[in-house]
């Protein structure tokens, strides 16, 4: 063989081994760093595909190995994951693996969701729980019987109507007066049966909407409709009285954590947080630190309407534990939240209001339900009389 054919060969294997190695190193996400495998089952995993992203918290943290279908009827599709070393800290035994889309049109990753505090952490190829993935088809279903229930209402709503016209030309036109309609039977009959019409749309569309208030519950947490809802700052209003209180602790606080409303949140009126990192010291405090009970106070300034700012104080109450509990380590089921609604002297920068994040000593007691004292008087710090009567003394 010639020299210039040798050298020709020597170049064809060269590049041959360095694309097969690109190809190695591509499929292999994690190839330099330390990892380790969990699986989940699934029963059915609604188009995800080898490869696919593995989020925890929202934060790309490992890729799909494998999908395995079933050998046997009843049983799931195995999805194997790995993921990087570095979740240990925050997956534990009762963390749940669910397949989610990403936009409207997106592709499916699988999302696992944090552990609780005191959990065990889950070891190498240990299988985690898992929840169905949402199945468009079932919605869209739904909402066309929906649809088809309001579509009826509103053709017994228009019958209802022609004859409420009919009648009401009669009267427009002079035929008669109130008193012998009153003693015409046969206006009278027809009033009566145009009566039971109406109750029965009424009856109709009162079930109907029922129906859709279920199934837009179930279309908010749909990325469909899921950017509408988080404009508010929270997603789901039955959760405001979840861990709400009626009114604070007896004792001294052992620690307080006092900000303003335009510090923490967006906007007047939204319960979206902003400035998160201002919540890092309570946290740690939390974390880090024995306590009995701690309460979340939120208030507004006088201006507004009453009803709306008692919702709002409890919303962002809401939303404050939520962003604790979810990043700092901690028994969550001793931060509790008091909305307080308008109280004179919460009027800090510009009306927005104040919120504190009270911590009281080991063996405080959770008070039981009954309503929370009116206030009527503020204290030179403009800060609300019961809030600064509890704060009063702490270090």
């Amino acid at each position: 063989m010639s020299r210039v054919a040798r050298l020709g060969a020597f170049i064809v294997m060269t590049l041959a081994i360095l694309a097969a190695g690109v190809f190695i190193i591509g499929s292999k996400e994690y190839l330099f760093s330390s990892t380790y495998q969990l699986k989940a089952l699934f029963d059915n995993v609604a188009g995800l595909n080898t490869g696919a992203d593995v989020r925890v918290g929202g934060v790309h943290s490992g890729t799909v190995q494998s999908i395995s279908l079933p050998h046997n009827t009843g049983e799931k599709v195995t999805v194997l994951m790995d993921l990087d070393n570095s979740t240990h800290e925050i997956i534990k035994q009762d963390s749940v693996a669910s397949i989610e889309t990403e936009g409207v049109l997106g592709s499916q990753f699988v999302a696992i969701s944090f552990g609780s505090a005191g959990q065990v952490e889950v070891k190498n190829g240990e299988t985690i729980q898992s929840e169905p993935p949402l199945e468009m088809s079932d919605l869209l279903k739904k909402t066309r019987g929906i649809l088809d229930s309001s579509q009826l209402a509103v053709q017994n709503t228009v019958q209802a109507t022609a004859h409420l016209n009919d009648v009401s030309a009669k009267i427009d036109s002079g035929q008669g007066t109130v008193g012998s309609l009153v003693n015409d039977k046969q206006l009278y009959s027809n009033l009566q049966q145009t009566t039971a019409t109406m109750h029965d749309t009424m009856l109709q569309a009162q079930t109907g909407v029922t129906d859709f208030q279920e199934n837009m519950e179930a279309l908010k947490h749909n990325f469909f409709l899921s950017g509408y809802f988080k404009k508010r700052g929270y997603e789901d209003s039955a959760g405001l009285a979840a861990n709400k209180i009626a009114s604070l602790p007896q004792g001294t606080p052992l620690k307080a954590f006092t900000y303003t409303a335009k510090q923490l949140f967006d906007a007047r009126d939204t319960a979206k947080l902003k400035d998160q990192k201002s919540l890092k010291a309570a946290g740690d405090f939390l974390a880090q630190n024995p306590f009995g009970v701690a309460v979340v106070v939120v208030a507004t300034g006088m201006d507004g309407d009453t009803q709306k700012d008692l919702v709002l104080t409890e919303a962002r109450a809401m939303v404050i534990r939520e962003y604790l509990v979810e990043n700092f380590g901690f028994d969550d089921s001793q931060l509790m939240t008091l909305g307080m609604g308008k109280q004179a002297g919460a009027n800090l920068e510009a009306d927005w209001g104040s919120v504190q994040i009270l911590i009281f000593p080991v063996g405080t007691v959770i008070p039981a339900d009954k309503p929370a004292p009116a206030i009527s008087s503020t204290t030179d710090s403009g800060r609300p009389a019961q809030i600064t009567a509890a704060v009063a003394h702490q270090p």
